[in-house]
This record gives structure tokens, sequence and C-alpha cells, in this order.
């Protein structure tokens, strides 16, 4: 299980790294929001048509917590990683982080945003194919403000890849490449992690392996958003908001409370 006395602890320590802006709407208990959508909508012009991702979505998410975005393929999933991360812009509707709006922010402040304030775990992994494992984690750090190889080389070492670090992604398998990513991830040590089907390419024991990594980092304080369309893997979460034809159709803790990732089967 979660330490959930680590969690508490991390909430009320945490510092500036998402600004001094206050909360951002009136999240779960006493931690504040870090993440506050308000009836956000997606839609994109194709071949002269309009085609809706998302629809009338709020949706806030607390600083420590585990959520998991839930839907089939289609669902909006992965645009509202994007619209989270800064990567897509609503077609109408507000976000905001820790109390500052990012929908309409300059280029420089939306740049800054993703430097500092988030990290992603792609789908395609977007590793640099000239560059080794740990070379490409160190990479990741040194973007976010600070080179460190000890620190990439510890966040390899817990992805289970201590004996792949001088390897191209070349060498490696899809889920190989997809531990360097979520590693790559991990050690910026930015406060929000947006994770877009992390245990996708991964066996059972190693996707569990990673759940659990991601867990631990948010009863450390920071933000993990997991999309996903295994329904196994939402147990492991502390907030389900399952998507439908680009509404959110629920949003609440799963059946029973989270569940220990060791009891998870896929």
């Amino acid at each position: 299980m979660r330490n959930q006395k680590l969690r508490g602890a991390a909430r009320a320590q945490e510092g500036d790294a998402l600004g001094e802006a206050g909360t951002a709407g009136a999240g779960p208990g006493p931690h504040r929001d870090v993440i506050a959508l308000d009836s956000v909508s997606r839609s994109y012009t194709v071949g002269g048509g309009t085609v809706t991702a998302l629809t009338d979505v709020s949706l806030r998410i607390a600083s420590g917590e585990l959520v998991v975005i839930l839907g089939p393929s289609g669902s909006g999933k992965s645009t509202l990683l994007n619209l989270i991360g800064a990567l897509d812009v609503p077609t109408s509707g507000t976000i905001t982080i820790a109390g500052r709006r990012i929908d309409g922010a300059s280029r420089a402040d939306l740049f800054r945003y993703r430097r500092e304030s988030v990290s992603f775990v792609f789908q395609t992994f977007n590793l640099f194919p000239t560059l080794t494992a740990l070379e490409n984690v160190e990479f990741g750090a040194e973007v976010a403000g600070g080179r460190d190889r000890d620190r990439a080389r510890r966040a390899l070492v817990d992805v289970g890849l201590a004996d792949r670090l001088h390897h191209f992604p070349g060498q490696l398998s899809g889920g190989e490449q997809q531990r360097v990513a979520i590693a790559r991830a991990l050690v910026t040590g930015n406060p929000i992690l947006l994770a877009d089907e992390p245990t996708g390419e991964l066996d059972f024991h190693t996707g569990v392996q990673i759940l659990g990594l991601l867990g631990e980092h948010a009863a450390a304080g920071r933000t993990v958003v997991v999309v996903t369309h295994n329904r196994e893997i939402a147990r492991a979460a502390d907030r389900v908001v399952e998507l439908s034809s680009g509404r959110v159709v629920a949003d609440g803790p799963p059946p029973g409370g989270p569940t220990d990732v060791r009891e998870l089967r896929w």
C-alpha cells in the first residue's frame, strides 16, 4: 500500500515548483488543486468537416493524486493529456495549473511550463536514436534544469535497466525503450507527470513494477495522470476519470478503493 503519511507530508510541504498562485479551485480535502479544467472542449477541422475530441470537460486534480484517465481508443484520453501538458490548446474553456491559466498563455510561458512543471511519457517513446539509454535520461534532466549522471543512472536502475545503460534505442526492445522514456520523465523531478499508456509495451511483471513506481512518486507528492484503456490498471489509482466519446461519464475512486499493484492481474 502507498504510504499515506508520506503523501500527506509531501503535499503539506509542496513549495513553489508550480508557482505561488494559490489554489485553482475547491479541490478534495485540504490539498490544493494543481490541475483545473473548466468546460473544456476541443474540436478539429478534418477534410472540411469538424471532429470533436472533447466536449465540456470539467475536472480537478489535486497535488499528490494518482489519477487514471480511462476509456477506449478515440474517447479523447490522449487529447485531454495533451491539453493538460500544453501540447495542444482548447477550442473553448479554461485550463488552470496551480492557479495560473495556461490556455492563451504566451509561447515563452508555455515553454517554461513544459520545461519546469510537467514531464511526459509518450506512447511513441521519442528517444534520440544516437544517444544511449543513459544519455537520453540525462538529456531529460538537463532540459528540466540540471544534468546529473548519477540521478539518471538511478532512474534507469529503478525501472529495471541497470544492464542497459549504454545501449542505444535500436538495441533495445519496445518494452525497454518504454522504460527508458519513463525513467527520463521521472528524473526531471517536475511536479506533474503525464503518462500515455505507460505499460502498453510491457510484460505483466514489469508493468506492475512501473505502476508501483508511479504510485511511489504520487505518494511523494507528484501529481501523476495515467491514460489507459486497461480497467485492471485503473484499480490501482486514487481516482478514475472515465471518458466516452469525448465526455466524462464517471469520476471517482475505483470500487473498493485503490488496490495494491501486487494484486492486479491482466
